[in-house]
């Protein structure tokens, strides 16, 4: 979590950083956001934010453009935001979701003696003692790290990622900023109250704080590479960890082709339909089977190698289903191929939050023209892109939880569907699905699944049996000793413990009250002065002020309908 602490006195340390960000959104006509935010009221150069007016040239373009620019000119941070925030289909529109998939290649390069000075000081060696060659210009840049082809002394092809320089220091500061305006647009701009801006920039900061450490990736290829040794379709990068640390990854060079580039697939004999095969059952084992999966499949990750196989290049961000989640996942499908509404609707209740506020009726209904709008239809012709954005729009709008590995996981099916598209227009996504959902429900159905699960659960009864006289034994001693304190706490109580006070106040009041009036009694019988008419005025004052508590008690007996 970002803490607000210092939030203010950070604000004005990142002026200079603040005035560029509130310029770059007036030039692609963002300056009402800025303006109504309140963000302007800690910028004390805003007298340049007030000159800068909204690029001409963009008058034709689409609001969702114009974003995509704000983030671009920005650079690394706000770039890597809008890369994951395309895995979001449940927040943000299909429109502005195809242009943020467009910053995957708007990065710019960082010059090459300040990479070489990252390598040198991360291995502790003059980069010609590390590489018999090293690649001056960039294989590849991304928005947190360049990639360089090299040889190593020992004579493998390699390419070596590195961190960008100060790229760390420079997502801090951002990331600082970006909460610091989500938290005065949620506050002052009404329409963003319900989004949850905040959230996202905290989920980003998570996510991009893996990215920065290359020591994450570098297990990631690890445990890719052991799941699918024995897989003839899919090709894992070696990595070299001599040459790797927390900012630098050096792994096997891989010659392959670009799985958007289909001119040079056929130009290769290449078969396009084998192609689309071999990544859907990729991507399915990794879901159903392992519970681990690439969550970044664009294109541009993505090469392929002779004989059709498959090869990922990053692995920076991946993802991890839980059992239960599988569970949840294949219910789903069921009911989804099936158009079991009953079933969908069931699954959904079990992950939501808030059952007492969940108008059941109602979303049995929004479920209801879910289904109807997306799965009567012929099912070869869904558009899984619409349906998984609709589906989050659902979960979102009646507050249902969904484990936070779906969101990378629906992006990963979504990317999985295009390039299967691309690669062949008849892709159909529930013709690789199915085999993979009756293949599961007949491993955990059958007998021998059923008795391991009876022989397991059997097991922990038996271990809670024969542990169970020494657990009391040990309870028993700690409490001859004093080892431990057992704290009753009683309920439902209140209501009585407060009529028995009320009652104890009444006849204390009641025994005060008695006592005025026996004292006064006795008062005017001993004339005591000071004396008016022969009587002892000290008594008469008595008996006042026992009348009007007296009335008083009797008030608020009658009140409480009580006699």
């Amino acid at each position: 979590m970002i803490g607000n602490t210092g939030m203010i006195s950070k604000a004005y340390r990142h002026t200079k950083r603040y005035i560029q960000i509130a310029q770059t959104f007036a030039k692609h006509g963002f300056a009402d956001i800025i303006t109504h935010s309140g963000f302007i009221d800690g910028i004390t150069d805003f007298a340049k934010l007030v000159k800068i007016k909204k690029n001409k040239s963009e008058i034709k373009l689409t609001r969702y453009e114009r974003i995509r620019l704000v983030l671009e000119d920005l650079g690394t941070t706000f770039i890597k935001l809008g890369q994951i925030m395309s895995s979001r289909g449940d927040l943000i529109p299909e429109e502005l979701l195809v242009e943020l998939e467009k910053l995957q290649d708007s990065v710019k390069s960082v010059p090459h003696q300040e990479i070489i000075e990252v390598i040198e000081k991360e291995l502790k060696k003059p980069i010609g003692e590390l590489f018999k060659s090293f690649s001056e210009k960039p294989l590849a840049t991304a928005s947190i790290s360049q990639v360089h082809r090299a040889v190593l002394n020992s004579g493998e092809e390699v390419v070596v990622k590195v961190l960008k320089p100060g790229i760390s220091k420079t997502v801090k500061v951002d990331i600082e900023i970006m909460h610091y305006l989500a938290t005065l647009i949620e506050k002052n701009i009404p329409q963003f109250s319900l989004m949850n801006i905040v959230g996202i920039v905290e989920e980003f900061n998570r996510a991009i704080n893996k990215e920065l450490n290359f020591s994450y990736e570098l297990v990631y290829m690890g445990r890719f590479n052991r799941y699918f040794n024995n897989y003839d379709i899919i090709h894992v990068p070696q990595v070299f960890k001599k040459y790797s640390t927390n900012k630098i990854l050096t792994m096997e060079f891989v010659d392959g082709i670009k799985i958007s580039d289909l001119k040079r697939i056929e130009e290769n004999n290449l078969d396009r339909l084998i192609i689309a095969k071999n990544g859907a059952d990729l991507i399915l084992k990794q879901i159903f089977e392992f519970g681990f999966f690439h969550a970044d499949p664009h294109p541009g990750n993505i090469a392929v190698l002779k004989n059709n196989v498959i090869c990922f290049y990053d692995y920076g961000m991946m993802g991890t289903i839980s059992k239960d989640t599988k569970k949840l996942i294949i219910a789903m499908l069921v009911g989804i191929i099936k158009k079991d509404d009953d079933k969908i609707i069931k699954n959904l209740i079990v992950h939501v939050e808030n059952k007492k506020e969940l108008n059941i009726s109602l979303f049995e209904l929004q479920v209801k023209d879910f289904i109807e709008k997306h799965l009567y239809g012929d099912l070869n012709e869904m558009n899984l892109s619409e349906l998984l954005n609709d589906f989050m729009a659902l979960t979102a709008e009646n507050k249902i939880k969904i484990p936070s590995d779906f969101y990378l996981l629906f992006r990963a099916l979504v990317l999985f569907q295009r390039n299967g598209q691309k690669l062949n227009p008849e892709f159909n996504f529930i013709e690789f699905v199915e085999p993979y959902i009756k293949r599961f429900l007949k491993e955990n159905l059958s007998p021998k699944k059923l008795a391991e699960e009876i022989f397991i659960t059997g097991s922990e009864y038996i271990n809670l049996i024969r542990e169970l006289p020494t657990d009391t034994k040990n309870l028993i001693e700690m409490l001859k000793k004093g080892e431990m304190n057992i704290n009753v706490a009683h309920t439902g109580f209140e209501k009585i413990n407060k009529t028995h006070e009320q009652i104890s106040n009444r006849i204390s009041f009641a025994i005060v009250l008695a006592s005025m009036v026996v004292g006064s009694s006795l008062i005017l019988h001993s004339k005591v002065p000071p004396l008016f008419n022969d009587v002892s005025i000290i008594g008469i004052a008595g008996f006042i002020g026992a009348g009007v508590l007296g009335f008083w008690l009797l008030i608020s007996i009658l009140r409480h309908g009580r006699m």
